[in-house]
């Protein structure tokens, strides 16, 4: 049974795929914005940690991206943004 800190990190986890899912951030943005030292509180680690995430090494440095799993977390939970990333960086 979900308890209410997991319903918390589900709700910060789907932040930060939205926000990520919006267009493609760079890996040094993203700890920036979400990397955190509460371990209970810490979104960037579970997101990577459930596959929702990814990082890839680019010309320009290391991009992160969401994965098809990290989309469909966020369609299941009535979220759903246009995937830019994979118009504009081929894999």
């Amino acid at each position: 049974m979900p308890t209410v800190a997991d319903d918390k990190l589900d709700s910060l986890v789907l932040d930060l795929l939205e926000w990520i899912a919006k267009k493609p951030r760079g890996y040094r943005e993203t700890m920036e914005a979400w990397r955190t030292s509460c371990p209970r509180l810490a979104v960037w680690e579970e997101a990577l940690d459930r596959g929702f995430v990814v990082r890839e090494r680019m010309a320009d440095g290391v991009q992160v991206t969401v994965t098809d799993e990290g989309l469909a977390f966020l369609r299941q939970r009535g979220r759903v943004v246009a995937r830019i990333s994979e118009h504009t960086f081929p894999k």
